[in-house]
């Protein structure tokens, strides 16, 4: 594969967010598996790993009302985003902060009850490797929980990576269109986890959804895994077009409109982790 220097991703909130309830169902999922904290009377401490806008995080102070909950994102744009928007004392009289860190080198700071992650790991390569620290950081009963998404053969990302690999955009833009292919298959995290000493639950579900609007499918991933290829072409917008034109092209052939909206199947990876108590 053809590989060219590449920069971190510009992210764009708002883009992200116009999908938001598509987006945050597989959180709620994976909260509704997640055990009994071991915080007891206590507010439990919570750690949120890419937390991007934070809209996601918020969600973690309806089951926990007391926690202290704090996120973490390499985005800038996001952070300042999430700080606006939900930062401060939450209903139930606990804590929400955000903090700037980058999830593949990071480590707990201090014990955890939980540790989740939404969406984030498959832009962090060999993040298996970091389970281990991040289980220690877990009080003895604690959780890491995480989802990410397991669609990388599907049109919409399959596509990318092909149209990337061109002769007419290789040497611009590389790899940009596999960026984000960093997740492994189930049996891999469930033997991970359990490795690790932990009880795993790990499990995986295709979202059928349904999109509406022109392009839904394009507009879905401006806001995910075209952020790369964006970010390469942001100094030339003439190529950004041409590139969006073939890419929009190639989407419309693979994921027609239907009398209803666009059918867009979406495939993730869930995984649950209890420490031994």
């Amino acid at each position: 594969m053809h590989s060219v220097e590449s920069a971190a991703p510009t992210w764009d909130p708002q883009q992200y967010l116009r999908h938001s309830g598509h987006r945050a169902r597989p959180f709620l999922d994976l909260l509704a598996r997640i055990p009994r904290l071991p915080a007891g009377d206590r507010p439990a401490r919570i750690a949120d790993l890419g937390c991007g806008p934070g809209n996601v995080t918020a969600l973690l102070a309806d089951r926990w009302a007391d926690a202290h909950i704090t996120g973490f994102d390499l985005s800038p744009e996001m952070l300042e985003r999430a700080d606006k928007d939900w930062a401060g004392t939450t209903r139930g009289g606990g804590w929400i902060d955000f903090r700037p860190a980058d999830a593949a080198h990071w480590t707990p700071d201090e014990p955890y009850d939980l540790i989740v992650s939404n969406a984030a790991l498959q832009w962090v390569p060999n993040h298996p490797e970091s389970f281990a620290s991040w289980i220690d950081g877990l009080r003895p009963g604690g959780t890491f929980a995480f989802q990410v998404p397991g669609n990388f053969v599907s049109p919409s990302h399959a596509l990318l990576g092909e149209l990337c690999d061109t002769p007419e955009w290789r040497d611009r833009l590389g790899d940009q269109g596999r960026r984000f292919v960093h997740v492994l298959d189930t049996a891999d995290y469930l033997n991970r986890l359990i490795g690790l000493g932990c009880e795993a639950d790990v499990w995986e579900t295709t979202y059928c959804q349904l999109l509406q609007g022109e392009d839904p499918v394009l507009d879905w991933v401006k806001g995910t895994a075209l952020r790369p290829v964006l970010t390469a072409l942001d100094d030339d917008r003439e190529a950004a077009d041409a590139f969006l034109g073939q890419y929009r092209a190639l989407l419309r052939e693979a994921y027609p409109p239907g009398p209803h909206g666009t059918v867009f199947p979406f495939r993730r990876i869930f995984a649950v982790a209890r420490k031994p108590a």
